[in-house]
């Protein structure tokens, strides 16, 4: 199966490096940034091109979610399977007379970051079980953790993510800022960090909190209100009510 993978950022240098660690040949890269596309050709040895689009049984767009409907108009094939890796999109956002699809791996990409990519989900849709097999047994030769999945489910499971990575990822951002007002090493805390996440592979995470809301300390809450201001206070504030409502009798 001759397969092309569009896009040159995170997504897609993650997509075309699982691939090639697994084995399965990557006809073409394809995209605009040829500084990205060249170095990513380099590193795994895949033709890539600006200009030209090779014919595939295969697209799947890496690119961002407001770039996915307009990139999806460059191909113009009509027998052939298109798939984005968007967790918001419907498959019926791409522009085309092709077979519709979604290839939706659930994590978080960072070029600079290596990853273990049998451990990271894919959610797969298509329009007919045929090209659902055909998917599904892709993202199986990278992955032990594939599913099925609807438009609606994905759109939860996205929300999901973005509480669990993206706006977990913004506390230890904030967390940092105060660290760093004070002159204290944030690696200090990176051992808290990683219990605390560690924690949640044994215990639900209702179960696992700690913390002056869970306890109702309410002289702990006040006195750290005072060294906060503008939107960590915002923050400070709003998560703690959102705990002590969950742990309300």
């Amino acid at each position: 199966m001759q397969i092309v993978i569009i896009g040159s950022g995170n997504v897609a240098y993650h997509m075309a490096k699982a691939f090639t660690l697994k084995g399965i040949p990557l006809a073409q890269l394809f995209g605009r940034n040829e500084k990205e596309l060249s170095q990513i050709s380099h590193e795994l040895n895949i033709p890539y091109s600006t200009d030209h689009l090779e014919e595939a049984d295969l697209y799947i767009i890496c690119v961002s979610d407001h770039s996915v409907e307009e990139v999806s108009k460059v191909i113009t094939g009509k027998d052939c399977l298109v798939a984005h890796t968007s967790g918001s999109l419907s498959k019926e956002v791409l522009a085309g007379n092709y077979r519709k699809a979604s290839f939706y791996p659930l994590q978080t990409f960072s070029k600079s970051k290596d990853l273990e990519y049998e451990k990271i989900p894919f959610f797969i849709e298509a329009e007919n079980e045929e090209d659902q097999k055909i998917l599904f047994g892709l993202a199986s030769k990278i992955s032990e953790r594939v599913m099925e999945s609807t438009h609606e489910k994905r759109k939860y499971i996205h929300l999901t993510a973005v509480f669990a990575c993206n706006f977990v990822n913004h506390l230890f951002a904030r967390a940092k800022e105060i660290s760093d007002s004070q002159e204290i090493p944030f690696d200090y805390f990176l051992p808290l960090i990683d219990e605390t996440v560690q924690k949640i592979h044994e215990i639900e995470p209702k179960m696992a909190q700690t913390g002056p809301a869970v306890r109702k300390d309410v002289r702990i809450l006040q006195l750290h209100e005072q060294l906060l201001k503008d939107e960590s206070l915002d923050i400070y504030k709003t998560m703690n009510h959102s705990i002590q409502k969950m742990y309300e009798l």
